[in-house]
């Protein structure tokens, strides 16, 4: 199934396109967010994600709204070379049982590029926030122009 990844640089810009997204009617279950746990603020008191199997909390949260809400019932998974990061969606299933071949592997996995994942990871570290979104030929473009009109730069097709 084809791909839309794109990178944030602040989580609102993320929340705003993840909430587009899934207004149009694009399920939870295909969007994946990958970040640093350090990138991504929750609400006061809120660290229900940090004891949570990544491979169950996928997707849990989702009425909270934005990345926060995919966010919830996620644990952190410790990266080689990035540190503790917290994934949402497919991507967190795919990180658990890869996580010596760090987020780039993930992203490998996923059909995304070499060259690209390595450039993704390297986001990633530098503390945005990666946005994958997977769905029907026919939507694609509206997803990657629904990123970009939030502030989503590096976007592509995959």
């Amino acid at each position: 199934m084809p791909k839309v990844i794109g990178v944030f640089d602040e989580q609102s810009q993320a929340e705003k396109a993840v909430d587009e997204i899934k207004s149009q009617g694009i399920s939870d279950g295909e969007i994946s967010i990958a970040a640093k746990e350090d990138s991504i603020s929750r609400e006061e008191g809120d660290s229900s994600y940090m004891d949570q199997d990544l491979t169950t909390g996928a997707g849990i949260g989702g009425s909270l709204g934005g990345v926060a809400g995919l966010m919830t019932g996620v644990g952190a998974l410790a990266i080689p070379g990035i540190g503790p990061l917290l994934a949402a969606g497919p991507i967190a299933a795919g990180l658990t049982g890869a996580a010596a071949g760090g987020l780039a592997g993930g992203l490998v996995d996923m059909g995304i590029p070499e060259e690209r994942g390595d450039y993704y990871e390297s986001q990633v570290k530098e503390g945005a926030i990666l946005a994958i979104v997977e769905s029907e030929q026919d939507e694609i473009d509206q997803i990657a122009s629904l990123m970009r009109d939030q502030g989503a730069r590096d976007v592509e097709t995959h």
